[in-house]
């Protein structure tokens, strides 16, 4: 049974993988404002949970009805790992490779959306201009950050995964 755990995981993950790329790719392809659109992540966020109860829900139908807590815990993260790394990856050959002066881009976008939402809050201009000068002064898409904000993601999705495989989770009870 743990077998088919981690193949329906992987397969979902890399399902999630796919869209996440595409959707990056769109993006790229149509606006890179849309990579700095609040809408478009909460789009993304909902589609890596929506993936995530999927691979449990596959998981628990493939063991007749049944997955222990682990069993759907593990699917959950093996589909969310797979799916950001594919998506981490096409991320950082594009803005590392394919397409360099995008980087520079987003990063003015950044900038931008911050400020705004700064001035929103009534944050103090000195903050405004620190919070700046530390987006300025990092690159985004260096390996070393993209790594850092994989493994965040990770951890919030964890979370998430915990909470999901808790509540999706059923034992046999004609299991030893």
């Amino acid at each position: 049974m743990e077998n088919s755990t981690k193949t329906l995981a992987t397969h979902y993950g890399l399902y999630l993988g796919s869209l996440l790329a595409i959707l990056t790719a769109l993006a790229y392809a149509i606006d890179l404002n849309l990579l700095t659109n609040m809408w478009y992540g909460i789009f993304i966020f909902i589609a890596i949970i929506v993936f995530g109860i999927i691979s449990v829900a596959k998981t628990k139908q493939a063991q007749n009805g049944y997955a222990t807590f682990k069993e759907s815990f593990t699917s959950y993260f093996i589909t969310v790992l797979i799916g950001l790394l594919v998506s981490t990856i096409v991320s950082y050959l594009l803005f590392n490779f394919i397409d360099t002066e995008a980087a520079g881009v987003l990063k003015e976008k950044t900038v931008e959306s911050t400020i705004q939402m700064l001035e929103r809050f009534n944050t103090p201009s000195d903050k405004i201009a620190e919070a700046v000068q530390q987006i300025e002064s990092q690159n985004q898409y260096s390996i070393l950050n993209i790594l850092k904000g994989l493994a965040g993601y990770l951890v919030f999705f964890s979370v998430i995964g915990l909470i999901v495989a808790a509540a999706l989770k059923k034992t046999d009870p004609n299991a030893s």
